[in-house]
């Protein structure tokens, strides 16, 4: 389940106006008991994920049925409109369903039933502490009015991204198909074998060699292994099984692990590297010359080839053009200004080392992209 650690921040860029008026509490509506689960059979219990999900539907189901107008969090002592008239006893705060979605949709739509109940507890720990810091008159001053510029410009920046990620998920059934058509060879698939021969052989790690016996070594066992991959591509032409050759050639390599499959399935032109791409041209039936990198060499055998059909690649398609409208969005927001900075002041321009903390108070990077429209 997602954590909601970037609430925090933004809890302190909103104004309280959407808190309800302290108020009676209207009498809460029971909410529907959940549904109860089927009882599984002895011999087939569901596992944890799948049990899992049954009780997020229904959380889900049981919230569903609360009405708009019933109070779903209060919280007693919070006055932030005190009552003239004391006698009236504590004051509370209250938000109905309809008030408290109305937040989440300003955080995050269609958060499960689960995340709900724990940003409320933080919104309204965050509510109380927003309160006694205004009643200490921290909310006054040039800090704070800094700390809401910059919130203002973290939220500005994140709606945008919303927006121009709703934009760019809208994709129509037109756009898939023109997609489709002028990229058909994207979409070609060939069913490849492969024979792995390392590059080299493995040397007993217990026998100490000098240096100069274990380039000898190294070289030997190199030229031994090119010439193994020129024996098994002669006779994966011939006809030989791609697994026994597999297995022999990890036999000769010293390899003791067990030998991977040959079976690569179906692979599309961008499943290989540029350098071995070339297989895919062959017929079927062909065997490819030897090919080789830094791992190994490779030989590869050609079976059935198809193109898979529109319904099959819909969804990815969908994703690739949702991702490419999102980067030429961005790609336009950040040319559209250019920045310069002081060298002298901020030092070269050094790339940020993995695992680098953000320096504290710089605005968030972009969200997740949200969850493509539902299919009618």
């Amino acid at each position: 389940m997602k954590r909601y650690g970037f609430v925090c921040l933004l809890l302190c860029a909103l104004t309280w106006g959407q808190a309800a008026a302290p108020t009676a509490a209207a009498p809460a509506e029971k909410p529907a008991a959940p549904a109860q689960k089927p009882a599984a059979p002895a011999a087939e219990k569901p596992d944890a994920e799948k049990a899992e999900k049954q009780e997020a539907q229904a959380l889900e189901d049981a919230a569903s049925k609360v009405a708009p107008d019933t109070v779903v969090v209060t919280i007693d002592g919070l006055c932030q409109n005190p009552p003239a008239d004391k006698s009236a006893g504590p004051c509370k705060t209250t938000f109905t369903r309809e008030q408290f979605e109305k937040v989440l949709n300003g955080i995050q739509p269609n958060m499960p039933a689960r995340g709900r109940r724990q940003f409320a507890n933080r919104y309204a720990n965050a509510l109380i502490m927003s309160q006694k810091a205004h009643e200490q008159g921290l909310d006054q001053g040039p800090t704070f009015d800094q700390r809401m510029a910059l919130a203002r410009i973290q939220i500005l920046s994140q709606m945008l991204n919303q927006s121009m990620q709703e934009k760019a998920s809208q994709v129509s059934d037109d756009d898939i198909k023109d997609y489709y058509d002028k990229h058909i060879a994207d979409f070609r698939e060939t069913e490849l074998h492969r024979v792995f021969i390392p590059r080299t052989q493995t040397r007993d790690s217990k026998v100490k060699l000098s240096k100069e016996e274990q380039e000898k070594a190294t070289k030997e066992g190199e030229a031994a292994m090119k010439a193994e991959a020129d024996k098994i591509r002669a006779r994966a032409a011939a006809g030989a099984s791609l697994e026994k050759l597999q297995e022999e050639a990890f036999q000769i390599a010293g390899i003791k692990t067990k030998s991977p499959s040959t079976d690569m399935g179906k692979v599309r032109p961008n499943g290989l590297s540029p350098g071995q791409a070339s297989v895919l041209d062959l017929k079927t039936g062909a065997v490819s010359e030897v090919l080789s990198d830094a791992s190994g060499y490779f030989v590869y055998k050609v079976g059935e080839k198809e193109t898979a059909p529109l319904d099959k690649v819909t969804d990815e398609i969908r994703g690739t053009m949702r991702g490419q409208r999102m980067q030429a969005s961005m790609q336009a927001v950040q040319q559209s200004a250019t920045t310069t900075l002081n060298e002298t002041y901020f030092g070269p321009d050094l790339p940020m080392r993995p695992g680098m903390p953000m320096p504290p108070g710089m605005p968030g990077r972009p969200g997740p992209p949200p969850p493509p429209p539902p299919k009618h």
